[in-house]
């Protein structure tokens, strides 16, 4: 579980060596100016440098040439490609709260991307996400959440929106409670006690409920997320199997994700640039090594057959390898 916060990250992204951000700025106007932009140069550059170095070179362009690197880099490229660019160039929790306002403020509500972001990130990521989400769009998330959500549903991305889970120890009494708690509600019950499921889940911290579920297996002889599966259904069953997963393993989830993202009907392009852009300093590394395992194909190699032109080779980068 060191994906989900603290320690050694496992990503595809680090700082640059010999970083400078107005030599960098500079690389960049010249690559943006004249006749055509060479995006080659701009991939390239951007992809190898972390989160942290590209806020300097933000800071180096408009010091240098006295322009905005965003609103120059907008104007000259296009399409999935500029919006993987600019997702590169947002500090990383301005970024998940762009994608949650765009989820709930865009033409009907995504609410697989509520459900990614909510259920995966961490009690401090959670709270920097909401601060930032109210100075960058004047409005308050848990608002926003609950005049665009109902039921269920809205109750748990409300509790999650929190960021408020027990980072306690497991308790292996109170664990074996809960997990008897949770098959009443469900499996052993006429109907299913949502209210049950959505305290237990939503507010136990991630040690205790990895207790929780290895005791339901043992009590129960079935997986939770089986029994989740048949007790809910809709966003909620959604959100709560991601919740589960999480719990379990953050990045086998994004695995999941990622190859969902591409194996369907056509390639979720949007699910696909969020999970790249946001785990490649966290865990991406982990990620691709739990997908070729899992799937018996390398991450490379599906996007190298799923995507095309510059938003690939970009994606590629970030990507890091066949390995």
């Amino acid at each position: 579980m060191a994906a989900r916060g603290g320690g050694r990250t496992r990503g595809t992204i680090h700082d640059f060596p010999d970083f400078d951000a107005n030599k960098d700025a500079e690389i960049l106007h010249k690559a943006m100016k004249g006749f055509g932009t060479d995006e080659d140069i701009i991939l390239d550059l951007l992809t190898q440098r972390s989160n942290a170095q590209r806020q300097d070179i933000i800071i180096g362009y408009k010091t240098v040439i006295g322009k905005d690197l965003v609103d120059d880099l907008k104007s000259e490229l296009s399409g999935t490609f500029e919006s993987l660019i600019v997702a590169l160039l947002l500090p990383p929790h301005r970024y998940d709260a762009k994608e949650l306002h765009d989820a709930i403020k865009g033409a009907g509500t995504s609410e697989n991307v509520l459900v990614e972001i909510l259920a995966s990130r961490n009690n401090d990521e959670i709270h920097r996400i909401v601060e930032v989400y109210k100075e960058d769009f004047e409005s308050d998330l848990e608002e926003d959440l609950t005049s665009d959500t109902s039921g269920y549903f809205e109750r748990v991305l409300v509790s999650l929106v929190q960021g408020n889970r027990s980072e306690a120890e497991a308790d292996p009494s109170q664990a074996e409670e809960d997990a008897k708690a949770l098959y009443e509600a469900g499996e052993n019950a006429w109907g299913t006690d949502e209210e049950r499921f959505i305290s237990i889940i939503c507010s136990r911290s991630i040690p205790h409920l990895l207790a929780v579920f290895d005791e339901y297996k043992r009590i129960n002889d079935i997986d939770l997320e089986d029994s989740i599966a048949s007790e809910c259904s809709g966003n909620l069953q959604v959100v709560m199997l991601a919740i589960v997963k999480c719990v379990k393993n953050i990045p086998a989830y994004f695995a999941e994700k990622l190859y969902n993202s591409m194996k369907g009907a056509g390639t979720d392009d949007e699910t696909l640039m969020r999970i790249m852009v946001s785990r490649s300093e966290i865990d991406l590394a982990d990620i691709k090594a739990i997908y070729k395992a899992k799937y018996d194909e390398s991450l490379h190699s599906t996007i190298v057959g799923d995507t095309g032109g510059d938003f690939k080779d970009a994606l590629l980068k970030i990507c890091a390898g066949d390995n």
